[in-house]
């Protein structure tokens, strides 16, 4: 029988280094209490912010001294909580961590409305008479903008204060899907029993066995049905929840609350949808290719995974493809090769699946700390193709935070995903121009129509789901898990129509982690993988100029707001041409495929 390994049997080499962070627990600790010991400190500048210039400069200066701070302790308690979710030492960091954040963004709340009091001549004033104000023009002025949507102090202080409850639904869900539910074990093909997880339920839903497949979406799903009503209600009180924060900063919808803060605008949106759903023409073909690929009369729910390849996918060892991924960012320049490469060896990466350990994938880290990035690397081209899509996110804060200070030490998630799928298509431009095999090619091009599915169709079909059920919650209707069931259900039919969409499949929401923990999030993936297929095709028709003018934008930072820092390399998210232009490529892709098979 087959289990998924122990933390302690994985070697050192293959787990992140977050004793960089803290070598022990015990200076967590001390961390921990320095920030408490800053509060009072921080909380003293409350009514005198804005009171003249050095002042104003020393509030934000501290802030971001505290911040930084912040962001350690709770980084390293929850990734520490990461690496095995059922162990309550370290579930008990992470909440205190979240709590010292929460406290933190109460003491310091006031900062803001603050700064809102003033006019726009007077805060030019306030930066152009005091030195080293004005590295903060940009904020400040957002700051600004924000204004009449920012309640009062008192009232943000208690916003502030709740944060660690309002975010409770995620917590919540996180617990029951990593630790507290156990999906069934089956028995593969060859007699080997392996137990359905998060993060090997794909995998599985590409075994040649059809009846294999058949089995492990039916256990899988009917485990979620047992669960239906807890989950259903913590998507409920998120939902409620955006929606009637929204409300308190007096915005009309969920979605324009969260598209205001990183300044995109709602049409951006639909846009999106609009443009996707006008060519699922491209997408029913990929299903009928498919159909026909597999040789079966009717394409299933648990054939939607199956590579258009008459062989499994073929095995790639992490370090095979490290070594890939190396060789493809060349096109990015030496620098940035080497830093990847040096990345790779510095431990950033914990690559391995094991017992508790948080399912999918992501780049961590903070400003003051090296990138990190969780995996649970399954041995195929598509961890491969993780493998290099994250470290495109850790490269990108890497580039930023060396190059801008603190306060625009971020970026937005709206332009994070381009420089992650940047790094895919290089990838796979690399692959098909260096790799002989022709298994290999083909499993490489399906790999890439796969995620181009997943993430340009998948999710903007998430994203009409999510819109949908806030429209719902703002229209005073209920959000069941039935009327939930219910929307996904019909955008699936749609999205798929070549295929046969059963029950079960309409219950797939509730193991969408970002539906839990994140607003209007889902979306920018879609917007960015269409950038990045312009800047990627740019970077290999042009060479070094617009692989410069990339990597300008990846150390910009949030110097400027997202779309104005896309058209700055090149790429005008307002309008759906990008949109467009990645459909089409995906469409030549199809082409390409339908030739092979």
């Amino acid at each position: 029988m087959s289990s998924v390994p122990e933390r302690s049997d994985i070697e050192t080499e293959y787990k992140w280094d977050l004793e960089s962070i803290y070598a022990t627990d015990d200076e967590w600790e001390e961390a921990y209490e320095e920030v408490e010991d800053r509060l009072d400190e921080l909380e003293a500048y409350e009514g005198r912010v804005t009171e003249d210039g050095e002042t104003l400069l020393e509030v934000l200066e501290l802030r971001e001294e505290v911040m930084r701070q912040v962001e350690m302790v709770i980084g390293y308690a929850r990734m520490r909580k990461d690496e095995n979710t059922a162990d309550q030492h370290y579930q008990a960091l992470s909440s205190r961590g979240s709590a010292l954040a929460s406290q933190a963004g109460s003491a310091s709340s006031f900062v803001g409305p603050e700064i809102q009091d003033l006019s726009e001549d007077e805060l030019d004033q306030m930066i152009a008479e005091t030195d080293g104000l004005e590295q903060y023009d940009h904020y400040l002025h957002d700051v600004l903008r924000l204004s009449e949507h920012t309640r009062s102090a008192e009232v943000e202080n208690v916003l502030a204060e709740l944060s660690e409850v309002t975010g409770a639904s995620g917590d919540l869900y996180s617990m029951l899907m990593n630790s507290d539910m156990e999906f069934p074990t089956v028995e593969k093909p060859d007699g080997e029993a392996v137990e359905i997880t998060q993060s090997n339920l794909t995998n599985l839903l590409k075994n040649q066995d059809r009846e294999f497949r058949q089995t492990v979406h039916e256990e899988f799903y009917d485990e979620l049905g047992e669960f239906h009503n807890t989950i259903g209600t913590a998507l409920k009180s998120k939902v409620k929840g955006d929606v009637r924060l929204s409300q308190i900063h007096d915005y009309e919808t969920a979605r324009e609350a969260a598209m205001d803060g990183p300044n995109i605008p709602v049409e951006v949106y639909d846009n999106l949808v609009g443009t996707v759903r006008d060519n699922l023409d491209k997408l029913h073909r990929h299903a009928e290719l498919k159909r026909d690929a597999l040789g079966v009369d009717d394409l299933q729910m648990w054939d939607l995974y199956m590579p258009m390849t008459e062989t499994e996918t073929p095995d790639v060892e992490y370090e095979q493809a490290r070594e890939y991924v190396v060789e493809a960012v060349g096109a990015l320049g030496d620098d940035y090769q080497r830093r990847v490469q040096e990345g790779l060896d510095s431990r950033w990466v914990d690559v391995y699946e094991t017992e508790n350990k948080r399912s999918g994938a992501y780049s961590g880290g903070t400003y003051d700390t090296q990138p990190f990035i969780l995996m649970n690397y399954q041995d195929d081209i598509s961890s491969m193709f993780t493998l290099a899509h994250e470290l495109g996110h850790s490269l990108h804060s890497q580039l930023t935070s060396e190059n801008q200070p603190y306060v625009y030490g971020d970026y937005e998630i709206f332009v994070a995903e381009v420089a992650s799928t940047v790094n895919e298509s290089l990838l796979t431009r690399h692959l098909l121009d260096t790799v002989e095999d022709p298994t290999f090619r083909r499993h490489v091009l399906n790999e890439y129509l796969e995620r181009f599915r997943a993430t340009l169709y998948r999710q903007t079909m998430f994203a009409d789901f999510e819109h949908q059920i806030h429209e719902l919650v703002e229209d005073g209707e209920a959000l069941t898990p039935g009327k939930a069931d219910e929307i996904y259900g019909d955008l699936k039919s749609e999205f798929y129509e070549p295929a046969v969409v059963d029950d079960r499949i309409a219950r797939e929401w509730a193991r969408i982690p970002h539906f839990f923990n994140y607003t209007y999030y889902v979306y920018q993936y879609s917007t960015g993988i269409s950038a990045a297929v312009a800047l990627a095709d740019e970077i290999l028709e042009t060479g070094e100029p617009a692989a410069e003018r990339y990597l300008d934008f990846l150390k910009s930072g949030s110097t400027e707001y997202p779309l104005e820092l896309l058209q700055t390399a090149g790429v005008d998210m307002s309008s759906p041409e990008p949109i467009q232009r990645a459909l089409d490529v995906y469409d030549d892709h199809l082409d390409q495929m339908e030739s092979l098979i």
